[in-house]
């Protein structure tokens, strides 16, 4: 069974950059797009990256155009999400988790994905 676990999460000052990993066991990722997506306080979780794994095909919501940046390590069965110019709205709990909706291609809607981790907290604070 597949299980998903977040981490490198923290407080980081507006400006400032994090990095944070999704590691898998139970299954390998090599042919499945993993997705990221947060959650802010009060607000519905949203999908801001995917990732082809095989292929390396990325996606990204408008929000985080060009400071964030999805990768994948197929040795390692993990992805990553480097988080640069971070702004308090990047404020979150942060997940990965796996397409499921095969359909679906390279989607960010959250109905669309399964095997969710826990999350790990970021927070952008000064």
């Amino acid at each position: 069974q597949l299980q998903l676990v977040e981490s490198g999460g923290g407080l980081v000052q507006p400006g400032g950059s994090l990095t944070l990993s999704c590691a898998a066991s139970g299954l390998d990722l090599d042919y499945l797009v993993v997705g990221w997506f947060r959650q802010a306080p009060g607000k519905e979780r949203e999908g801001i990256s995917c990732i082809s794994v095989r292929g390396g095909v990325t996606e990204y919501a408008d929000s985080v155009q060009g400071r964030f940046t999805i990768s994948r390590d197929i040795g390692k069965n993990k992805v990553y999400l480097r988080m640069n110019t971070l702004k308090p709205e990047d404020t979150g709990v942060y997940y990965c988790a796996v397409l499921t909706n095969v359909r679906a291609g390279m989607s960010l809607a959250v109905s669309d994905f399964g095997s969710w981790g826990q999350g790990t907290q970021v927070t952008v604070s000064s």
